[in-house]
């Protein structure tokens, strides 16, 4: 266990790497849709950039505000007979699979409620003002809710005291989906029908991303696709269809969205502009 502790930061790493290739390498030989176009500019190449230097700015945050992360906290509360498991005898199995399906339900409410919370949104809508949609996508996250969502997960694996393996594999099995499904890799029609009844297909995810308000407030899912149907929160199509519908934000259709520093600064910017009208105004 203290191997995997230890050894959590370059195992994710890896998989994370492997990932991303796989992911990189077949959209590139199996697009879903065309890459976006605006202002006669292809902007693939500063958005991959700009992603990449964020991914870069997210894991040295993280790391420094929260060195424990989430495995780190599992095997905190190990060692201290923190959390339900840690005090009630019950298979292993049990524990991991209960833990790895509540984990899952608390990754997809928080996704919920950033979209139902106006100053969660306010930091959410940084990862939907995109104005495309791949693999990258997957790592465009404000730091803010980066460390925010650490912060939720770990108190949901100290309540449950989670079985540390199982923590470490939700984490690399989450943040592979979140690529695959943001993925622009062209998967299979009667594959995904089959597969969207069980996780989340790049098809299903697409549609959260959809300048439709009524299409973004739904399929909330990163790996489980159950959370949705349950609590009635599927789309099966975008009205626009896959290769018509307009990924983004409609108050958000020009180039500025692939810029870093409009990115880091937009949960602000509401703020800043109500300042603004108050010294203006006066009211």
């Amino acid at each position: 266990m203290d191997f995997l502790a230890h050894n959590e930061p370059i195992i994710r790493l890896s998989a994370f790497l492997s990932i991303f290739v796989a992911m990189a390498a077949l959209e590139l030989m199996l697009p879903r849709r065309k890459g976006a176009e605006y202002a006669g500019t292809r902007l693939k190449g500063r958005r991959w950039l700009t992603h990449g230097v964020l991914t870069v700015i997210n894991s040295i945050t993280l790391r420094f505000v929260f060195p424990a992360a989430a495995v780190g906290t599992a095997l905190y509360a190990q060692e201290n007979g923190i959390g339900l498991f840690n005090v009630i005898d019950v298979p292993v199995i049990v524990a991991a699979i209960v833990a790895f399906l509540i984990l899952d339900f608390a990754v997809w409410l928080e996704h919920w409620a950033s979209h139902k919370i106006p100053l969660l949104w306010r930091i959410h809508r940084m990862h939907h003002a995109d104005v495309d949609f791949d693999v990258t996508t997957a790592l465009r996250f404000h730091p803010l809710e980066i460390l925010l969502s650490m912060v939720w997960k770990a108190a949901i694996v100290l309540a449950l005291g989670a079985p540390l393996v199982t923590v470490l594999i939700f984490e690399i099995v989450l943040n592979g989906m979140a690529m695959f499904n943001h993925s622009n890799f062209k998967f299979p029609l009667w594959l995904d029908r089959i597969a969207r009844y069980f996780v989340v297909t790049p098809d299903m995810h697409r549609i959260h991303h959809s300048t439709r308000m009524v299409e973004t407030d739904s399929n909330y899912g990163f790996n489980l696709s159950i959370w949705d149907r349950l609590f009635r929160t599927y789309t099966e199509n975008p009205e626009d269809g896959h290769t018509g519908m307009t990924i983004g934000l409609e108050y958000y259709r020009d180039d500025k969205p692939s810029d870093l520093l409009w990115i880091l600064a937009l949960p602000f910017t509401a703020l800043r502009d109500r300042v603004l009208q108050k010294k203006l105004t006066g009211k």
